[in-house]
Parts: C-alpha cells; sequence; structure tokens
C-alpha cells in the first residue's frame, strides 16, 4: 500500500522582501552609481523577487575605500573584542535562522529542509568558531619560528579581503569566508552570486543589528563584472573565490605577480567509492546523500559511484527501489527532498551534458517523476553502463545526475577515482578499516570520507587539489589565508 504526503508548506510570511535592494556599503544601504538592475526570480516558480542594484567599478572602489578605513581601527581592536561581534552575529543568525532558511530556499530553490536543517546551522556554527579563535591566533600553530625557539610568530591581519561567492551554498559560502576573514582581523568586500543575493543582503541587516563598526562589512551584488572589478581592485590584499575552475583560472592568471594572497575553492567530480563488504543499505543512502543533495548543485557532489562488480546489480536494484522514493517539488514542502534548479542557464547544462551521455552510449533512468509545469526542474537521473571517456564521468554537470562505473580489484578503483583532473573530494563505503585506510591514502582528494558523505564541521578543512583549487576554509587551517606573520 503506498502513502501519499499531504503537503506541510513552511509560511513565507516570515520573510519580508523588500521590492528593491542598493549596496551594502559602509554600514549604510546606497545607490549603485551604475545603471543595472535585475531581478532575482524564485527559480521553482520563476516569480520575481526583488530587483537588484548590479554595483559598477566605482561603486566596488567605494566598497574597498570603505574597508580600507575600517580596518585600521578593526584590526586594532584586541580579538577578545572582536569575538564579542562575532558570537553577537552567530545568535542573531540563530535567533533568525528560520526567516533566513525560507529566504534561502526562495531565492536558491533547495528544499527548506536542507536550508533549516543543514545550512543554518552551519552557518551559526562557523561564526561561532571562528569567534572562538580571535583571541587564540598566536596558538594557532603556523608561521615561522624564530631560532632561538622562545616564542612564536606574531599574526597579522592582512587588510582588505575581496571574497566571491557561488550560488549553491550562499549564506553557508559567506560564513565560511567572512567568519575566519574578521576573527583575524581583516575588513571584508563580499560579493554574492548574481542569482542568490538574498540572504547575503540579510546578513547585511544582520551587521547592523550586531553593531558591528562600519565597513568591517561590505556587499555589493552585480554579476561576473562586479566580481572581476574586486579581484583585479589595487586596494584588496586577499583574494577568495569559490565557484568554476574556468573563472578560477583566470583569477590566478590575473593575480600571478602580485603581492595578494589568493585561495580558490573550485570544481569537482568526486567519486564514492563501495566495496563489496560495505552495508548496502548505508551506502546506498550516502549515495543519494552525495549526489541528490542539494539537487547535485554541490562542488564536491559524489557525481561519479565506483562500484565493484560483484555487487553492482544488488546495488543498482536497491538504489533505484530508493530514488522512486524521493519527492520532488515544492522548495519549501517540508516532505520535498528535490528541489529546484538554481536558473534556466544551469538547467540548460544539465540537459546538455546528459544528452551527450545518452548519445555517447550510456543508458538513462529516472524514477517516475511528474514535474512541475513552471520553474526550473530536473529528476534524478542515474547512468550506467559509463565509460571513463564519456563527458559525463569527466565533466562537472552540478545536477542530479549519478554515473555509475564499476571495478573488480581496490588498485583499480583507485586508479579510476584518481582519473579526473579534479581533487575535491571522495567517499569509500567499506566494513574493513584496513581498507579503508589503504584506500584513503591513495586517492588524490582534499577529503575523504569514511562511510558517509557530505558531512561538514567547522573544525574540519576543507579544500582540493589539482583543478579544484589550493588553500583550505574551515578548521584552525581556514585561518592561515588571512593572516601574515611576524617573529615576535
Amino acid at each position: 500500500m503506498m502513502f501519499e504526503y499531504a503537503p506541510a508548506p513552511e509560511s513565507r510570511d516570515i520573510v519580508d522582501i523588500r521590492p528593491s535592494y542598493g549596496l551594502f556599503i559602509n554600514g549604510e544601504w546606497v545607490e549603485s552609481q551604475g545603471d543595472e538592475r535585475h531581478k532575482t526570480i524564485n527559480p521553482a516558480t520563476e516569480e520575481a523577487l526583488a530587483e537588484i542594484s548590479w554595483a559598477s567599478e566605482a561603486d566596488v572602489d567605494r566598497a574597498v575605500q570603505a574597508a580600507r578605513k575600517a580596518f585600521t581601527t578593526w584590526s586594532a581592536l584586541p580579538g577578545a573584542e572582536r569575538a564579542k561581534y562575532i558570537f553577537r552575529i552567530a545568535r542573531i543568525i540563530q535567533e533568525r535562522a528560520r526567516e533566513l532558511a525560507v529566504l534561502e530556499s526562495l531565492d536558491n530553490g533547495k528544499p527548506i529542509r536542507e536550508s533549516r536543517d543543514v545550512d543554518l546551522p552551519l552557518v551559526a556554527a562557523h561564526f561561532f568558531y571562528y569567534a572562538g579563535w580571535a583571541d587564540k591566533l598566536a596558538y594557532a600553530g603556523f608561521g615561522p619560528r624564530p631560532a632561538n625557539g622562545q616564542s612564536g610568530a606574531d599574526p597579522r591581519p592582512l587588510g582588505v579581503a575581496g571574497q566571491v561567492i557561488p550560488w549553491n551554498f550562499p549564506l553557508l559560502m559567506l560564513a565560511w569566508k567572512i567568519a575566519p576573514a574578521l576573527a583575524c582581523g581583516n575588513t571584508v568586500v563580499l560579493k554574492p552570486a548574481e542569482t542568490t543575493p538574498l540572504t547575503a543582503l540579510a546578513f547585511a541587516e544582520i551587521c547592523r543589528q550586531a553593531d558591528l563598526p562600519p565597513g568591517v562589512v561590505n556587499i555589493v551584488t552585480g554579476a561576473g563584472a562586479t566580481g572581476a572589478a574586486l579581484v583585479a581592485h589595487p586596494g584588496v590584499d586577499k583574494v577568495a573565490f569559490t565557484g568554476s575552475t574556468e573563472v578560477g583560472r583566470q583569477i590566478a592568471r590575473n593575480l600571478a605577480g602580485t603581492r595578494k594572497k589568493l585561495t580558490l575553492e573550485l570544481g569537482g567530480k568526486a567519486a564514492n567509492i563501495v566495496f563489496e563488504d560495505a552495508a548496502l543499505d548505508q551506502a546506498v543512502e550516502g549515495i543519494v546523500n552525495g549526489i541528490f543533495f542539494n539537487q547535485g548543485h554541490v562542488c564536491c557532489a559524489g557525481s561519479r559511484l565506483l562500484v565493484q562488480e560483484s555487487i553492482a546489480g544488488e546495488l543498482l536494484d536497491a538504489l533505484k527501489r530508493r530514488l522512486a522514493t524521493l519527492r520532488l517539488g515544492d522548495p519549501l514542502d517540508k516532505n520535498t527532498d528535490i528541489g529546484a534548479i538554481n536558473s534556466a542557464a544551469q538547467l540548460a547544462k544539465i540537459r546538455e551534458l546528459s544528452a551527450a551521455g545518452e548519445s555517447e552510449g550510456a543508458e538513462r533512468w529516472s524514477p517516475p517523476c511528474p514535474l512541475p509545469d513552471r520553474g526550473f526542474w530536473f529528476p534524478p537521473t542515474v547512468f550506467t553502463g559509463v565509460a571513463q571517456s564519456h563527458r559525463i564521468a569527466r565533466e562537472e554537470i552540478f545536477g542530479p545526475v549519478l554515473s555509475v562505473l564499476t571495478f573488480r580489484t581496490p588498485a583499480e578503483a583507485v586508479e579510476k577515482a584518481n582519473n579526473t583532473p579534479y581533487g575535491l573530494s571522495a567517499g569509500v563505503w567499506t566494513e574493513k578499516g584496513s581498507l579503508m585506510l589503504w584506500t584513503a591514502s591513495r586517492l588524490r582528494a582534499g577529503v575523504v570520507w569514511s562511510n558517509t558523505f557530505n558531512r561538514f564541521d567547522p573544525a574540519s578543512p576543507f579544500g582540493g587539489y589539482k583543478e579544484s583549487g589550493y588553500g583550505r576554509e574551515g578548521g584552525r587551517h581556514g585561518l592561515a589565508a588571512y593572516l601574515d606573520w611576524k617573529l615576535a
């Protein structure tokens, strides 16, 4: 007997979206000096939510100048005083968590269960975590040590951080960038993605609510040109970018030979390796979470399933049964598992690569999945018979599409997993501890999950190898990118 879930919509009344937004510079809302205005839309309904100003080069310059001026006083504050502001921001985020979760789902398309139960708790946790570090930077264990071995290095903030974040985790990526920057004594100019600016603009109000000194955090909205102006601005001392590998390469080229520090968190094509002794049901849940969480809009998504040949049939049958239970639809419905694709452009890319998979000979399967009439939607999709030469096995799809490959031996699994220009993450499923450690030590990935996937903690560093970028965010290591060191 099949049971239907009654709709359980989260009310959007808690969210007050303005008709239009300016830029947040020096603690105030200001009008853009440019003429560009664009609407941000709800990807589930294609409803226009608000009109957003796109910052010009002159606006970016204003924001950087404000951050530069604020740096003098912010960096001079004792770490314990900076921590008070960051703790206050964390508490306000907790108090406004329901509002922010609804706003994120409206603007991004992700299910409210994920915004509410994953994104917002992690956002607050990152601010709490880095608030705790603000007065302990000298004990972080970075920097040179003097020859006499008496005292460590004196940590110094870099100055103004220019930060550019993507649309898949708008508020969480903001927290990953802003929290360590502020804890280390830097000031910030942040550009959110053009399709998901609303929670960053809500965060600007949180900064005012927390009485953060003007200019410490500045938010400039816009598209690629705004981000490029921020990255290239001579007043920026540190650039942090999360996004596509193509744009990351261009940023690295542009900053080569400059004094600016740079961290890049780029694309991924993660392997999720399932050995024959793995707990099957647990592995199926991990596979689903690895690729269908947030509609596959995850840099570290487990988009390549490598399953040992002896259990491939049994695992695929179990996976298909599980996918048939996923519910696609209204992101604000608490029952929804699969939300909307973030934009028409991203949907077109997912469709293109899926069509390429079929044309190259892979077999496509999706569960029965009626799609809404309006909005941007793509069903959870599995490709079998995938070869490593196929585009769907090589290119980042950034959607709910899983490519399945098989292997016979652990050595073959490692070879196939590493056969990618990316190196952001991987998952390994086995009941044998020795096999787990053997495999993990040979995988060229910044994060390797053991019998789980997509698990994050603010105390744990995250980042990749090869074309997945360099530098680490999160944990003690995340402080290093925002500090310089002088021998005490």
